[in-house]
């Protein structure tokens, strides 16, 4: 049974604006992991995007309380490629409040934008 949906987009410029202009906020939004591609280089800016909208989906699927940390959310992907989530902390505290046994998330980026829909179930 579907507990709830999140879906959100980010704009990929603003996005690494925000990255360049305040240091310190990849290390904020992502675990190291989320930042580096399996073969040790640098996930690219739209990548990055598309997964912070995937946090964001998340805290909308869990109902947006307050107090969610963004590290406590992880955003991996399959060898197949699928992306998946790996929550902890806060998250699987809401989670686990709310029922959530699974997660269905889905990324995509093009012309200038990133989105992520979350599916929480239980």
């Amino acid at each position: 049974m579907i507990v709830g949906v999140g879906i959100d987009v980010a704009e990929i410029d603003r996005f690494a604006a925000s990255l360049e202009r305040t240091p310190g906020l990849a290390g904020r939004l992502f675990v190291e992991r989320e930042l580096w591609l399996p073969g040790g280089e640098r996930r690219g800016v739209a990548s990055l995007a598309a997964r912070f909208a995937a946090k964001e989906a998340l805290a909308k699927a869990l109902g947006a309380p307050a107090g969610l940390r963004w590290t406590d959310a992880e955003v991996r992907t399959h060898d197949s490629g699928q992306p998946y989530l790996v929550v902890s902390g806060t998250v699987l505290a809401r989670a686990e409040e709310m029922g959530v046994r699974g997660w269905h998330v889905s990324l995509s980026h093009d012309a200038g934008v990133a989105s992520a829909v979350v599916v929480a179930e239980s």
